[in-house]
């Protein structure tokens, strides 16, 4: 070992304690920077010892590095009975798909899925997303117009519905499941601080869902990404397995609208509480895609994102991880490392030339697939929204938002908005109906 490296204590003692019920993670990440640096111990939820990288320098290389695996093979506390079999977070762990594959495993399951998400496909969706954004303003409209104080939720407007149906429709999915397909999701993926039986019981329900719409489209194939996924399987015969076809359509589902629906949040928040950076895109210095890449820096969609497993023990950021413990990925605090977006990495700032350095979409060979789509939708919905109410703003304020119960998801629960200035408020619905 280095004299320059450390092990991790593996102590207990001076383990920071996971809270599942998260909140806002900035204060924290820059509180555990300071004690330990680049990477922290931590007990995960259910008393179980893991890690977290927390330096964008460490991040990157840990992500990248050939020694980190994500088959949970490599977890030998979850095969051995250290890990008890209700853990919650085992459904991170045991998932079967793309996301937890390694090696060539990954590459073929990759290079079926990423067929879907290249640029060229991704920009024959935007005349369909921009139709969508579109009609989902329209309901945003009407929802403020039909409130008593002029206030309606841009979560549950906007920023749900349009990526959960684009996601949908790419995989086929029929709109009776939507609404299901959210609230298992986030159950499972996003709400942490659930009790482990019913963690279990929404994995349970969600696999069961997923095989309902695969069977749907076994039995009457679209142009859609599950019918091309079973096709593929079909066609190739031991190419694309049931638990590999289920566990792709999860992660594309999951992944395809929950970190979206936190991004255009987040970047809404950001926009109506820095009003002069709004100004710059106004005025032409800065971009919708420079809002999309410094909310992802600043205020990510994702905290700390399970799990990575050493295959020997790995030195990152001058700290040895032993082999076999799960390391989560502390995108938020990777955001706002002084040591890489310099000292003040805690502004918003859509002229930061470090912006476009974030890690939020991952890097290495697992770098998110629908990073172009969701891009796509990011800026389209920021732009339709902030032209059509100039003058949005929160209606709450920012610290009194409630936030997700979650360490993984990182926004609020809610993000209620006043479309127009309330001196507007008799004028809305006239107004509304013009631009329509």
């Amino acid at each position: 070992m280095s004299p320059h490296t450390s092990p991790l204590p593996h102590d207990p003692d001076t383990a920071y304690v996971i809270d599942p019920a998260g909140g806002c993670p900035h204060a924290l990440n820059a509180r555990l920077r300071a004690e330990h640096g680049d990477v922290a111990e931590v007990v995960l939820p259910g008393g179980v010892p893991g890690a977290v990288v927390l330096g964008h320098d460490a991040l990157k290389e840990f992500l990248a590095h050939p020694g980190a695996a994500k088959d949970d093979r490599h977890f030998s506390a979850l095969h051995d009975g250290t890990v008890p079999r209700d853990w919650p977070l085992r459904v991170f762990a045991n998932a079967q798909g793309m996301h937890t594959a390694d090696g060539e495993d990954h590459r073929r399951l990759r290079a079926l899925v990423g067929r879907a998400f290249t640029a060229r496909q991704v920009e024959r969706l935007r005349p369909r997303v921009e139709q969508l954004t579109a009609a989902l303003l329209d309901d945003l409209d009407r929802a403020a117009a039909a409130s008593p104080d002029g206030v309606a939720d841009l979560r549950e407007h906007v920023a749900l519905p349009l990526p959960m149906s684009v996601i949908c429709e790419l995989l086929g999915v029929d709109p009776e499941h939507r609404g299901r397909l959210h609230h298992l999701s986030d159950k499972v993926i996003v709400a942490t601080d659930t009790t482990p039986a019913e963690a279990m019981a929404a994995a349970r329900e969600l696999v069961e869902l997923m095989g309902t719409i695969a069977a749907a489209r076994r039995e009457t194939p679209g142009d859609d990404l599950t019918s091309a996924l079973i096709a593929a399987r079909e066609d190739g015969g031991d190419r694309l397995t049931e638990a590999e076809l289920i566990g792709t359509m999860r992660l594309m589902l999951v992944a395809g609208h929950e970190t979206t629906l936190n991004l255009i949040s987040n970047a809404v928040r950001a926009l109506c509480t820095h009003r002069d950076q709004l100004a710059l895109v106004r005025e032409g210095r800065a971009g919708w895609s420079d809002v999309v890449d410094e909310t992802l820096r600043w205020d990510g969609p994702i905290s700390w994102f399970p799990f990575r497993y050493p295959t020997r023990d790995l030195t990152v950021g001058g700290t040895v991880i032993a082999r076999g413990t799960p390391v989560l990925a502390g995108y938020t605090a990777a955001g706002r490392d002084g040591a890489a977006h310099g000292p003040d990495a805690d502004r918003f700032d859509l002229t930061r030339p470090t912006a476009a350095r974030h890690l939020s979409f991952g890097h290495g060979a697992h770098y998110c697939v629908g990073a172009p789509l969701a891009r796509l939708e990011a800026t389209t919905a920021l732009e339709q929204l902030f032209t059509r109410f100039p003058d949005l703003d929160l209606a709450t304020p920012e610290d009194e938002l409630p936030r997700q119960r979650s360490f993984i998801g990182n926004s609020v629960q809610a993000l209620p908005v006043r479309p127009y200035p309330r001196r507007d408020r008799a004028a809305a619905p006239g107004r509304a109906a013009g631009n329509r």
